[in-house]
C-alpha cells in the first residue's frame, strides 16, 4: 500500500497509476495547494491529506480536494469532489470547487505535477 506523499516535483502518469491500483483502483484522492503549488497524494480520505499539507506549514484556506483518474484524457482527469471543499465562509458550499479561478489554477498546478 502507498503511502501519503507531498508531490513538489513532477512525477510521471505511470507513477500516479500505479497509486491508483493500490488504493481505489483508477482513481487518487489529492489535496492541492494553490498557493505553494503542491499538491498531497496516497491518502484514503482528503481529510488525511489535507491533514499532513497543514503539518508542513499551508493554510486551510488555499487547499482543495481532488479526485485524479489517470486512465482518462486530460480533460476528463480531473474530479472536483471532495468534503474538505465544502467552505461556507470562503463562498464555497458544495463539495465541488465552485470558483472558475481556483479550479483552472489546481488544473494548471495538477498538468504541471504530472507528466
Amino acid at each position: 500500500m502507498s503511502e501519503m506523499r507531498i508531490i513538489i516535483e513532477p512525477i510521471s502518469l505511470d507513477e500516479l497509476q500505479k497509486i491508483a491500483e493500490e488504493r481505489f483502483g483508477d482513481m487518487v484522492k489529492a489535496v492541492v495547494d494553490v498557493q505553494k503549488q503542491i499538491m498531497a497524494i496516497g491518502g484514503e480520505l482528503h481529510a488525511d491529506e489535507e491533514a499532513l499539507l497543514l503539518e508542513q506549514g499551508s493554510k486551510q484556506d488555499d487547499l482543495w480536494g481532488i479526485n485524479i483518474y489517470p486512465d482518462e484524457a486530460p480533460e476528463k482527469q480531473i474530479e472536483f469532489d471532495s468534503m474538505i471543499n465544502l467552505r461556507p465562509r470562503q463562498g464555497n458550499r458544495s463539495r465541488s470547487v465552485e470558483d472558475a479561478e481556483i479550479r483552472r489554477k489546481i488544473e494548471e498546478i495538477v498538468r504541471a505535477l504530472i507528466k
